[in-house]
């Protein structure tokens, strides 16, 4: 198959959870054989090198999300002419658009597309009124619409799929069509790349117990009520470390918790790359996310499964399609401060209960090993040809003889 992956997020400059995901994907697929781009938009500002396969329409601008108490991108229009003259040489099987009602790329891009669509869904919108007014307020013109263009819908979790649930007419013959043969294919992470070290390497010294938080700093990934429970678990644990690995729109707020409460031993390194968080994660005696509402899914918790760390998380709508099984134990209400510092205290000190963390979460992850989601993507990707097809045989077979007809030329003038 010719794949094209959209993307309307920053790809080029410290990629987050859509963008791994798509870059995942992209080398995924190719290992498979198949051929792959990636769609995005230039980051204002971006003055790098594009990766190969990479094709770029127009720009993003970076904004605050009112109502989110997070940093997002906005995509700018691109030139329309552009796009179409690209999509007409490049003639995808199936484009994969990824948050595909998030201005503007997709907007743009499916007016000029031949190809079968399949639409994605990661975020959470379902718990913010912030997600809930954007979507009332973009449904009605542009949503609606964008639906009936697509052949085939996956989301990560119930979480991510809410919102759109919601908003779909099930008297609408398509969109019932759509929501009824929705695919939940969940995120992933390498198992080749993240897997537990032969001996934790104490990140603060001898006799000392250190939890990470590797992530952006705002509102809702609730670190503020991280460190109101460190408060008290340091009063009891005076050894305890927490290390705070990210950056954001609340840095500066967080370290001035951290000054004016008086809390010791806390440490913000800021922007970590992949292989210090890998590090950090794998050595750290407990690994702790706190976010209390707007989590799609949790890569971040994968990848602490998967190197044997003991985890606790926010009991969010994202998080508890992750934390399942015996994994539930892991789940704390951030805002409780005392029950979270003792949730933590007990990680910390339990070894039964470190045990049975990580024997869950090194068997429980396997399922989400990146060659079994690229997998499930493929699948999908077929049934949305398949879809496509059987919709508009005479159109779709047209198509597929003049996408035949080049790379036969192209092979014989490559």
């Amino acid at each position: 198959m010719k794949i094209a992956l959209v993307c309307p997020y920053n790809m080029l400059d410290r990629p987050g959870g859509v963008p791994q995901v798509v870059i995942h994907l992209h080398q995924g697929l190719k290992k498979k054989g198949h051929q792959v781009k990636v769609i995005t938009q230039r980051p204002s500002g971006f003055k790098g090198k594009v990766p190969e396969d990479y094709i770029l329409f127009g720009m993003t601008r970076t904004f605050k999300v009112s109502g989110f108490g997070t940093e997002g991108n906005w995509g700018m229009p691109a030139d329309s002419d552009e796009i179409a003259q690209r999509l007409n040489i490049e003639k995808f099987d199936v484009i994969n658009f990824h948050e595909p009602w998030l201005p503007m790329l997709a907007w743009q891009m499916l007016k000029h597309s031949e190809a079968a669509h399949v639409g994605t869904f990661h975020a959470n919108l379902i718990d913010t009124a912030a997600g809930k007014s954007w979507t009332s307020s973009v449904f009605t013109p542009y949503g609606r619409p964008l639906l009936r263009k697509m052949d085939l819908f996956t989301a990560t979790t119930p979480a991510a799929s809410g919102m759109l649930i919601s908003k779909a007419s099930m008297k609408s013959p398509t969109e019932k069509r759509l929501i009824e043969n929705l695919k939940y294919i969940p995120c992933g992470v390498e198992l080749s790349d993240f897997k537990p070290v032969k001996k934790r390497l104490p990140l603060n010294g001898p006799n000392t117990k250190t939890i990470v938080y590797v992530g952006r700093l705002e509102k809702r990934k609730g670190v503020d009520y991280l460190l109101s429970a460190f408060a008290e678990l340091v009063k009891e644990m005076p050894k305890a470390h927490l290390i705070i690995a990210g950056s954001g729109v609340r840095a500066t707020k967080l370290r001035q918790q951290v000054e004016l409460d008086n809390i010791p031993n806390v440490t913000f390194p800021g922007y970590v790359s992949e292989e210090e968080k890998r590090r950090l994660l794998s050595n750290a005696d407990l690994a702790c996310f706190p976010a209390i509402f707007g989590e799609g899914f949790g890569i971040v918790l994968l990848e602490s499964m998967a190197v044997g760390t003991p985890l606790v998380a926010g009991n969010n709508l994202g998080y508890i399609n992750v934390m399942k099984g015996a994994g539930r134990i892991g789940l704390v209400e951030p805002q409780a401060t005392k029950d979270f510092a003792n949730r933590l205290a007990v990680f910390l000190s339990d070894e039964d209960q470190r045990r049975l963390m990580t024997t869950w979460a090194l068997k429980e992850v396997k399922k989400y090993d990146y060659p079994k989601v690229v997998g499930q993507y493929e699948a999908a990707y077929k049934a949305a040809i398949d879809f496509k097809r059987k919709a508009n045989p005479k159109t779709s077979d047209e198509a597929q003889k003049r996408r035949a007809v080049r790379r036969i030329f192209v092979r014989r003038h490559a």
